[in-house]
C-alpha cells in the first residue's frame, strides 16, 4: 500500500512515478495471499456463514462441516492441477516482467507452496474432524 502511495504522491507532486511499482504489488499480494492461506486453514478462520447452524441437530453440522472441508479439498486440488503445469511453463520459458525483469516464478511460487501448504493443512483437519465424528 505504501508502494502506491508513494507511487501517487510523487507521481502527482514530481511526476516521478515509482518505477515497477505495479510489479511489486502483485508479487506482494501473490506472496501475502497465498502465503497465509494455510494458516488461515490451520486456524479455522475461514469465512463461515452460519443460515442453517440454529436449524439443524450438531450431527448435521458435522456433516455440513465435513461437507466443506470436501469442497475445499477439491477447490485447491483443481488450482494445483491448474497452476502447476503453468508454473512449470514459466519456469522453462524463462518469464519475466517488463519493467524490473523479475522471473515470473517467483510469482508461481508462493502460489504454488500455499495451494500445496493449503491442501495438506485442509487434508490433516479433515482428517482430524473425521476421526472425532
Amino acid at each position: 500500500m505504501l508502494v502506491i502511495v508513494a507511487d501517487v504522491v510523487l507521481r502527482a507532486a514530481f511526476r516521478l512515478p515509482v518505477r515497477g511499482q505495479l510489479e511489486l504489488v502483485e508479487l506482494a499480494l501473490a506472496c501475502t495471499i497465498f502465503l497465509a492461506l494455510p494458516a488461515v486453514f490451520l486456524h479455522g478462520a475461514h469465512l463461515v456463514v452460519d443460515v442453517a447452524d440454529h436449524f439443524v441437530s450438531a450431527r448435521v453440522k458435522r456433516s455440513l462441516g465435513l461437507f466443506g472441508a470436501a469442497a475445499s479439498i477439491a477447490a485447491l486440488a483443481i488450482m494445483l492441477w491448474q497452476m502447476a503445469p503453468q508454473a512449470l511453463y514459466m519456469m522453462r520459458f524463462g518469464d519475466i516482467t517488463f519493467d524490473l525483469q523479475i522471473p515470473k516464478m517467483w510469482y508461481a511460487a508462493p502460489a504454488l507452496a500455499g495451494i500445496v501448504c493449503s491442501l495438506l493443512a485442509a487434508l490433516a483437519l479433515a482428517a482430524r474432524d473425521w476421526r472425532r465424528r
